[in-house]
C-alpha cells in the first residue's frame, strides 16, 4: 500500500468520494452532514491523499489547515472492499505525521454519533484522540462527535 498526495477530481478517486457522500446522506440528516464534496476538497488549505495498491484506490483522507497550529482531518474513507484491512490506520498515521511536520499543536475531527461510526471513533481513540467540544465553525450537534489529539 502506497500513500500519495492525490487529486480528488480523478475519476477513480471521485467514485470513492461519491460513495462516501452517499453513505453520509443515508446516515446523517442534511443539517448534520459535514463531508466535503470533490470541489470542497480542491482548495488551497486542504491536502488530500489516497492509499493505493498500484492503480486501485483503497482509501482516502485529507488534512485541512484551520490555522497555523490547528488541523482538521477530513474525508477519511476506506473502500468498502478493503474495510478492516488497516487502510484507515495507515492513512491516519500518515495524516498525523503530516500535521506534526507542519508544526500543528492540535489535530481535530468531526465524526458521526450514530452506531455506524463506532468503528471509526474506536480507531481514533486508539490513536489517542479524545472527545472534545465543537471547534472551528462547528456547533454542538447530537449527530456529531468531536475529537482532538494534542500533538
Amino acid at each position: 500500500m502506497q500513500i500519495h498526495e492525490d487529486d480528488p477530481r480523478k475519476p477513480e478517486v471521485s467514485r470513492l468520494l461519491n460513495e462516501h457522500l452517499d453513505a453520509m446522506r443515508s446516515i446523517s440528516p442534511p443539517e448534520s452532514k459535514h463531508a466535503l464534496d470533490v470541489d470542497g476538497l480542491c482548495v488551497p488549505e486542504i491536502v488530500f491523499w489516497t492509499a493505493r495498491d498500484e492503480d486501485l484506490v483503497l482509501g482516502c483522507g485529507a488534512l485541512c489547515e484551520l490555522d497555523s497550529t490547528h488541523g482538521e482531518i477530513k474525508s477519511m474513507r476506506t473502500a468498502q472492499s478493503h474495510l478492516r484491512k488497516g487502510v484507515a490506520s495507515k492513512l491516519l498515521k500518515h495524516i498525523i505525521e503530516a500535521a506534526r511536520s507542519r508544526g500543528y499543536a492540535r489535530l481535530s475531527l468531526e465524526t458521526g454519533s450514530m452506531e455506524e461510526f463506532v468503528p471509526a471513533r474506536a480507531m481514533y481513540a486508539r490513536f489517542g484522540f479524545e472527545e472534545c467540544g465543537p471547534f472551528g465553525a462547528y456547533r454542538a450537534d447530537p449527530n456529531s462527535v468531536f475529537m482532538m489529539l494534542e500533538l
